[in-house]
Parts: structure tokens; C-alpha cells; sequence
């Protein structure tokens, strides 16, 4: 189990206290300060601090930074090339012709997930997130869902617009 899924069952399944649970995460597991966790995090040290003063509860999206950045000082050590999981039914996979795309001087592979009913599409993007996918591209069916479930950047495949741009709007939202 990796300490972000430590985080979590602690939170939610062992009804701890976030405060506690997360100076022990940032100050023991992670070995950082919270002066350090807070810039790699892109939040304010004042709000970290409030969090864990038990002053403040932190918002969806704070606390999905906070799990986002466990999970990538964890996945550090082996350094995994970073992909762009794409979820659809396969006449749209078809016509990805890349499995690579280059931005901001980076190389970011492509994956693929083929599903065929939205139920498998929201399997798909969990899978996609513990195969330790960067960004998600799927339908606008199941964007909504799979953005609240996921802590990783989720792109929209819209209509009037080609599943490479989506790619493309993925790779911006996790650069």
C-alpha cells in the first residue's frame, strides 16, 4: 500500500483526524517540512499550516493537491515516464495515430483504454490512475464522474474537436 492509500484509509476508513495523519505523512513518510511539501504542492504554507493545526479544513481540490504530491514523491524513486491515458470505445482509438506527443521539451506516451459501456470507462480511468497515468482523456459521459473520482487532470473529448487536441489539452494540464 503507498502512502497516499495510507492517507486516505487512515482519513476515511480508520476515521483519523487529517491533521494528525498528514504531519505524520509529510513530517516521517515523506521526510520533508511542511515548508518544503507546501511549495512542491503549489499551496500556500499558510493554509498548509492551517490544515494541520486543525484550524482549517481543506477544499476538494486543496486536498487533491495534497494527494496528487504524496503520489508523486512517492512515485519518484523509479522513475516512471509519464503517459496520457485516453479512454474510449475504439473507432475513436482508431484514429489516434500517435502513441507519443511532444510538449514543452517533453515526450509524454499515450495509452490506451478501449471500454465499451460507461461502466467500463469509469474502471478504466481508476485503472488509468493507479497505472500512474498523468492526465485522462474520455467522453463527456463520463468526464464529470471520472473527474470526481480521479486526482489526476481529466480532458473532455468534445465533438467538434479531434481526440488529439484533447491529448493535447492533457499534456498542458500536466505541465
Amino acid at each position: 500500500m503507498t502512502v497516499a492509500d495510507e492517507l486516505v484509509t487512515e482519513i476515511f476508513g480508520q476515521d483519523k483526524e487529517l491533521p494528525e495523519v498528514l504531519t505524520k505523512v509529510i513530517k516521517q513518510k515523506l521526510g520533508m517540512s511542511v515548508g518544503e511539501f507546501s511549495a512542491r504542492a503549489g499551496i500556500p504554507a499558510s493554509t498548509l499550516y492551517k490544515i494541520l493545526s486543525g484550524e482549517r479544513d481543506p477544499n476538494m481540490r486543496t486536498f487533491r493537491r495534497i494527494l496528487t504530491t504524496v503520489r508523486e514523491i512517492e512515485g519518484e524513486s523509479p522513475q516512471k515516464k509519464k503517459f496520457i491515458a485516453v479512454i474510449g470505445a475504439r473507432g475513436v482509438l482508431d484514429v489516434i495515430d500517435k502513441s507519443e506527443i511532444s510538449f514543452n521539451n517533453e515526450t509524454i506516451d499515450i495509452k490506451e483504454y478501449a471500454v465499451t459501456t460507461i461502466e467500463e470507462a469509469i474502471i478504466a480511468a481508476i485503472h488509468a490512475e493507479k497505472d500512474g497515468a498523468a492526465a485522462l482523456v474520455c467522453a463527456p459521459i463520463v468526464s464529470p464522474t471520472v473527474e470526481k473520482i480521479v486526482t489526476i487532470p481529466v480532458a473532455t473529448i468534445r465533438p467538434t474537436t479531434s481526440v488529439v487536441k484533447a491529448i493535447e489539452l492533457a499534456a498542458k494540464k500536466i505541465s
